[in-house]
Parts: C-alpha cells; structure tokens; sequence
C-alpha cells in the first residue's frame, strides 16, 4: 500500500491518529493548537476530509464531525478520512464567528504565515492538510438567528462537484459560486473538490441539520466506495439554480407564518412585520415561487435586512411567465 505522512506523521492500514497542529499563541503565551484525526482503512481508496467550525459559532458542523467520531462512522474500510471538528478554535472559546482580530478566516485563504491571524490558521489548514486530499466536506450553519434548512451548496457546471452533490444527496443541492479567498475556491485551484453543507443556525443545534448531514456524508463515503453502507435520503433531493432574499421594507417586529423548507407560490403570505406600538401592520409576501431555505428567526430587524431566503428549482422556473 502507498504510503500516507500528515503534518509528520506517518498513517499505517488500519491506524487512528490524533494530531495538533500549532498555529498561534494567545497574548497569555496559551498555545492553540487545532487537532486533526486521521483514520486509515486497512484497504486503498481516497483521503476524504471532514472539516467544521470554520466560524467559531457553527456548532452543528461541529457536533457532525464529532458523532461520527464517537461513533466511529468515520473510519473507513477503504480510503482515508481527515476529520477537524473546531478550525477556529479562537472563535470556538468566544462564542464568535471570527478570530479574536475580527477577520473571517473563509475570506482569508490561501493565508500567509506571517499575517493575521485568520490569514496564520488559513495557511496551515492549506499546508498541513488540503494538500494530501482528495475531496473534501465543509461543514457551517446559517448566521446568528438565521436557520438554514438542510443543503449542499458546490458549483455544479464542475462534474466532480456535481457528482459530489448528487451523492450527498441533501433535500437541497445549490448552485454555488466560489467566494473570494475561501477554503472551497483556493482549494479547487490546487485540483481538490470540496462541497459545502449547510444547516441549522450559529449557537444552538439542530437534530435534523445534524441528522442529515451525517447522512448525507455517509452516503458520499459509499459513493467514494469509502464504506459499504449508508442510509436511504429521508427527502426528496431538489437542485436550486437560483435564489432571491425577501428583504423588511420597514423596520418593526418580523412573524414568520412559514417553515423553513416550505415551498411557497409568489403573492403567498409570509410574514408580518408590526411595530411595537400597533401602529401598523405590514404583510410580507413570496415576490416568486420557490423553497424557503433560510429564515430569520430575529423578531426585531430593521429596513432591508433579510428575512427570507427563497431557492427556485426548475420546476419552479417552469411556473415564471415568459416576457413577449
């Protein structure tokens, strides 16, 4: 069998390894280290990395990697997996997105080793581990009090993210483009692909976000031929090509009156927005017919923030009227 070194280390058939990976010191002289754990099946196949907590906050990715872990449906009989459930330890200890210099280390790739240091955890992560994957699962949630319901997001026009997706099978596949200097775009430019799951919101788990990814990692492992089992999709997978925010025209108190994962047609009632006075009364409503896949669960917002994210499939571009 061909020969497997991570950060020094090298991985026999059949090893389970935990390693840290230095990457800073607090001002207190604390050193951070970010553990990785590699486990090698006793066959060939390809080295899979599950990476979470990108933001600090993201904690659903985080307890995915984790149950897998515990469980052990990480371990492959073919293949190898990479699992780092916290990348940002910083902003793990602080409840924050961001490391402690306020800079977000998914728009800092591929990072220097002399720079911040959200561009520093950038440059190990792209140094000491995405070089020796071949496919990897990113694992964040949607933002503070914003839920996203279930979905893999990857460029699609790219055939391995297609396949990627597909395997993965979500209730949502959606067209993603890269964003600049994130771990998703830098690492493509080096040949390796990597989709994007998201689920849940930032601070609180959610089961079914969890549930389904693990799921939904298992049956890519089957698709890599990592595993020989994984459970059936629970949902219909939909593959969303284009999405639109319902944005508050005023400031005032927002009511959902529907479930994120919805589908809802376009004039349909989805929300009001009151002011705290009952002064008024403003009814929001689908400008399009799509899938509710991202929902503001903040009952006070101000005018234009977001409240709603609507994702069309093509079954719902077949309803948009053609212009003549």
């Amino acid at each position: 069998m061909q020969k497997f070194v991570i950060a020094g280390q090298e991985i026999m058939p059949g090893d389970f390894r935990e390693i840290d990976i230095n990457i800073a010191r607090l001002p207190s002289h604390t050193v951070i280290d970010t553990p990785i754990y590699v486990s090698r099946g006793l066959e060939e196949g390809p080295v899979l990395a599950l990476t979470a907590g990108m933001h600090g906050d993201e904690i659903n990715g985080m307890e995915i990697v984790r149950r897998m872990l515990d469980t052990g449906l990480s371990k492959p009989k073919r293949g190898i997996t990479i699992c780092m459930p916290i990348v940002n330890v910083y902003g793990f200890l602080n409840f924050s997105r961001d490391v402690p210099d306020g800079k977000d280390i998914n728009r800092s790739f591929p990072g220097n080793k002399n720079g911040s240091l959200a561009s520093r955890v950038a440059y190990h992560l792209m140094r000491e581990v995405i070089p020796y994957i071949d496919y990897g699962i990113d694992f964040h949630t949607g933002g503070a009090m914003r839920t996203n319901y279930p979905q893999v997001r990857a460029v699609l026009k790219d055939g391995v993210n297609n396949e990627l997706a597909n395997a993965f099978n979500a209730p949502f596949t959606i067209d993603s483009p890269y964003r600049p200097n994130s771990l998703r775009k830098e690492s493509a430019r080096k040949g390796k692909n990597i989709i994007v799951y998201e689920g849940g919101e930032s601070l609180r788990f959610d089961q079914h976000a969890i549930e389904e990814g693990i799921s939904g990692t298992l049956r890519l492992m089957k698709y890599l031929k990592m595993i020989d089992w994984a459970p059936e999709p629970n949902e219909e997978n939909r593959v969303v090509w284009s999405t639109s925010w319902i944005r508050a025209r005023n400031a005032g108190l927002f009511q959902s009156s529907v479930r994120c994962g919805q589908l809802v047609n376009a004039g349909e009632w989805v929300g009001t927005i009151t002011d705290p006075f009952g002064e008024f009364k403003e009814q929001i409503v689908a400008p399009e017919k799509g899938y509710v896949i991202g929902l503001n669960n903040i009952p006070v917002i101000n005018a234009g923030d977001a409240l709603m994210h609507i994702g069309m499939d093509n079954l719902c571009r077949l309803d948009v009227p053609i212009a003549t």
